[in-house]
């Protein structure tokens, strides 16, 4: 991937939108070679989401909140341990000539093997002080840290592979791993009758880390290959998308731990349910569809017209994607039973959050696509809207609780899409201005 003049980036000396477009002879089967994929990593992502639905189906609300509560610290947690090497692996893969590849991926990987596991025994020792913080036990603690560790391992071995274009072995792997966990998940469910939530979240940590191990088959790792030099250029690339990374973590991820400190502990496991099973549907669609198409087109709009085209489209995109959320639920939660309940009026307000989460994912988006200048604007948006969000979800949620928590998110978005409006404004006010020219290239 070579910059282009503005920011914008091009796959190996052509435009992303052209090798999708199809320039050549080989458009139909570039196409089929994304498209298959693509399709296969969409069915592992609902095999996951039935998964996750299952095992709440499976345990009372109280320990599925608590599920959620290790998965919402474990995502925080992981930004701190991967660093971003895997979006930067995305990028240098591609354009490493295939000798340079095993020094960046040994590089990348031991690299956060040692910071990952540095950090989780940090947060062991640290365990008196966090507990307390959180609000949670040490064996919730421990469980976080090891799922944060197995995350960003698993996060950075497909990158690997991603990054060399190995995206049917990637999407083969994912969707085994992901029939993998959904059977164990059903054997402790179905056979072994478990209800305690522990062996689930081992279930998770040990497919996570199936895929990090079974993904080698896709790459090769040299220990002597490792630099320090490569290392530090290697997180200094990534060091804009940490800051972005770390900001949404906390901002899309706190209101369960906030749920966790002042609610019952069954209303964290409804409010995962009512929030966080849409917002899974949301990133299949966004993430394996619609973004295969919308980030390459963003990738050649300038950046100010994009913007201002989402502006004009954000009505239409708010309903529609909040009227997909308020279907799927309306079906899939039938399926539920016991404590969860069927509430139209919670199924309302959380297809209310997404519709508000998408348009706020559609700017980050565009701005993202437009380098340095478009990540700086968007830290500076989340900077200056992370008070008031996370003083309203605090304030909502120790009031109305589960209800409160999701009236916080639709809050939420919208504060964030109002602040990456008003900064994007300023930064894009003038077409003339001088584009940022990002250098992506790592010293190697």
């Amino acid at each position: 991937m070579s910059p282009r003049p503005g920011g914008r980036f091009r796959f190996g000396g052509r435009s992303w939108i052209a090798g999708w477009s199809g320039a050549g002879g080989r458009s139909g089967e570039r196409r089929r070679g994304v498209a298959v994929p693509m399709l296969v990593n969409a069915a592992a992502s609902g095999v996951s989401a039935s998964t996750t639905l299952l095992v709440a189906w499976g345990v009372s609300a109280a320990e599925f909140g608590r599920f959620t509560l290790v998965l919402s610290i474990a995502l925080i947690v992981t930004v701190g341990m991967v660093m971003s090497l895997h979006f930067v692996m995305y990028q240098e893969l591609p354009r490493a000539r295939p000798e340079e590849h095993r020094a960046l991926i040994s590089t990348a990987l031991l690299s956060t093997l040692v910071l990952g596991t540095a950090l989780a025994l940090a947060g062991v020792l640290a365990a008196p002080v966090l507990t307390a913080v959180l609000g949670v036990d040490l064996r919730t603690l421990c469980f976080a840290l090891a799922l944060a560790l197995a995350m960003a391992v698993n996060y950075l071995t497909e990158s690997f592979l991603r990054g060399r274009r190995k995206y049917g072995l990637t999407s083969a792997l994912k969707i085994v791993v992901a029939f993998v966990h959904l059977g164990v998940s059903a054997w402790l469910l179905f056979v072994l009758d478990v209800g305690n939530v522990d062996w689930y979240l081992l279930a998770l940590i040990g497919t996570n880390l199936l895929f990090a191990l079974v993904s080698a088959v896709g790459f090769r790792v040299d220990p002597r290959s490792w630099s320090r030099a490569l290392a530090r250029s290697l997180y200094r690339h990534g060091a804009y998308l940490t800051a972005l990374g770390g900001l949404s973590a906390v901002l899309f991820g706190v209101d369960v731990i906030f749920l966790n400190h002042w609610a019952e502990a069954s209303e964290v496991g409804v409010y995962s349910i009512y929030n966080n099973f849409p917002k899974r549907l949301l990133g299949v669609v966004f993430a394996d569809g619609i973004g295969l198409v919308l980030l390459p087109a963003l990738a050649v709009t300038d950046t100010s017209r994009a913007l201002g085209r989402i502006g004009r489209l954000s009505p239409a995109v708010f309903a529609a994607a909040a009227l997909l959320s308020l279907a799927a639920s309306a079906v899939f939660f039938l399926l539920l039973r016991g404590e969860y309940p069927y509430s139209f009026g919670l199924m309302a307000l959380s297809a209310l959050g997404i519709g508000a989460h998408t348009v706020f994912n559609l700017y980050s988006a565009a701005l993202s696509m437009d380098g340095v200048r478009g990540a700086k604007a968007l830290i500076a948006a989340q900077c200056a809207a992370a008070p008031i969000v996370l003083a309203g979800q605090a304030a909502l949620i120790a009031w109305q609780g589960l209800t409160g928590g999701l009236v916080a998110f639709i809050l939420s978005n919208l504060v964030l899409t109002a602040a990456v409006v008003i900064v994007s404004a300023r930064v894009y006010r003038s077409r003339a201005a001088a584009p940022s020219v990002r250098h992506p290239e790592v010293p190697r």
